[in-house]
């Protein structure tokens, strides 16, 4: 791996993870910790601040790669400000998770992946968040919204787009 001399993460963010490393005896097991700090600091974990993050700890940086590509909480591209998760396990879409996607692409004019054109919202399906019982739902940054229709989608995104828009 070629060494770069360009430094991406913060200061705050290498003190961070100095400050993680006196935490965890077993040193591979700062993995997700590390990948919390870079998701932290750019809203999605940057390839090269992993590289960079990996130096920091003295792991090497396929250990977080890895870790980065089993988890789909941690976006590895750029998100909109509201990053919208649907649940695509079975019991979700049986209760109505694939008309509440479909509803999704159509109301934001975005295929899944991908970022409105103003940055506001994002679009992805992700493994179960756990709220089987109150499906169909999504996840907004760390906010669940369940039992959801077109209606309170509606409301959902037209609330967050105001608070986009003013500040």
């Amino acid at each position: 791996m070629e060494k770069t001399s360009q430094i991406i993460l913060s200061e705050k963010s290498v003190k961070e993870l100095r400050r993680l490393e006196n935490l965890y005896p077993e040193k591979k097991s700062i993995v997700l910790m590390v990948l919390h700090v870079v998701y932290d600091q750019f809203g999605y974990l940057k390839p090269a601040a992993i590289d960079e993050a990996a130096g920091v700890v003295g792991i090497p940086p396929i250990d977080f790669h890895q870790a980065a590509s089993f988890y789909t909480f941690f976006p590895r591209e750029k998100v909109g400000k509201y990053h919208i998760q649907v649940c695509r396990t079975l019991s979700c879409y049986l209760r109505g998770a694939e008309e509440l996607v479909d509803y999704l692409i159509e109301k934001l004019n975005i295929k899944m992946g991908e970022v409105t054109e103003d940055g506001i919202f994002s679009l992805t399906e992700v493994e179960c968040l756990g709220s089987c019982g109150t499906s169909p739902m999504m996840q907004i940054n760390d906010t669940y919204y369940e039992n959801l229709n077109r209606a309170k989608v509606d409301s959902i995104l037209d609330e967050l787009r105001k608070k986009a828009k003013s500040g």
